[in-house]
């Protein structure tokens, strides 16, 4: 059964830095696509950015480009999403995804998702 792990929230000031992680576990091959969403509250859960396997192609929501990078390390089978100038706005619940078809540029089709881990950015 594969799970996924998020870590790495937290409570920062404005401009400040975190850096998320997820591992996956319980299948022997990493996913093609990873990616990370977000749910602020009262609010639809969004894409943020989501990487590909081959290649590290990488795409990111236009309110989080230039500040928000996003890695993996296929043999460890784990993703990262490292954030930096955190705004009061990018509070929100983080979720780590995966899928096994479609490409790292479509932000539909993701069976698998972790529980989610808190960052709250205070102003």
């Amino acid at each position: 059964q594969v799970q996924l792990a998020e870590s790495g929230g937290g409570l920062v000031q404005a401009g400040g830095s975190l850096r998320l992680s997820c591992a996956a576990s319980g299948r022997t091959f990493s996913f093609p696509t990873m990616g990370w969403f977000r749910q602020a509250p009262g609010k639809e859960r969004e894409f943020v950015a989501s990487i590909s396997r081959i290649g590290g192609a990488s795409y990111y929501a236009g309110s989080v480009k230039d500040r928000f990078t996003i890695s993996r390390d296929n043999a460890k089978n784990m993703v990262s999403l490292l954030m930096d100038r955190l705004k009061p706005e990018d509070t929100a619940v983080y979720y780590c995804a995966a899928k096994w078809s479609g490409d790292a540029a479509d932000r539909q089709g993701y069976g698998y998702w972790g529980q989610g881990t808190q960052v709250t950015v205070s102003s």
